[in-house]
């Protein structure tokens, strides 16, 4: 059996990257989704293990120093990274759709440089506050963080190999399969 393709999704945080892979999988179940560990708290409705694998910072660490990670990072004062031994067993059985940011994605393009990467953007600043508030769980301090961040993430999207803006949600998702099947 072939090795899958390594398909790193990015964008800010609001930008629906979540509503776009879920539909994209669901078009194509042939598409694996690998699960990142970080130190936040769940949202209502995450389950561990399927959403993310919710860890103590001590434990994360612990994995950084044991190198268990494809990739990681610290921000919006947590650490979100990659298990290397799930996302490489998932890529054995077809590709495999990782959902994180720009540090991460340049982590993995300088350890897997065929992996295909694609940025997600907003239609607006303004639609993805707006995203941003319309979740209700998230402070005041974490919009503002969040915000600033999207603007750095944003610049990024340069060295990226493609850009698709989620203005619909079901396009972008098209437009994604279509350049994963390439």
């Amino acid at each position: 059996m072939s090795k899958g393709k390594l398909v790193v999704i990015s964008g800010a945080s609001g930008v629906g990257k979540g509503t776009v892979l879920g539909i994209m999988m669901g078009k194509r179940p042939d598409l694996r989704f690998s699960v990142s560990a970080t130190t936040r708290a769940p949202r209502p409705n995450e389950v561990d293990g399927v959403h993310y694998y919710f860890v103590t910072k001590e434990r994360f660490e612990e994995m950084i120093a044991a190198g268990e990670f494809l990739e990681y990072d610290a921000h919006a004062a947590n650490y979100y990274g990659t298990p290397r031994a799930q996302a490489e067993e998932k890529m054995a059985h077809g590709s495999v759709l990782l959902d994180i940011e720009p540090n991460g994605a340049k982590q993995v393009k300088q350890s897997a440089p065929e992996a295909v990467l694609v940025f997600i953007m907003p239609p607006s600043l303004e639609e993805l506050e707006r995203r941003l508030r319309g979740r209700g769980d998230t402070s005041e301090e974490q919009i503002a963080m969040r915000m600033e961040r999207a603007h750095w993430e944003m610049e990024q999207r340069t060295w990226y190999d493609h850009v698709v803006t989620n203005d619909d949600a079901e396009r972008c998702a098209d437009e994604i399969l279509k350049i994963i099947s390439e």
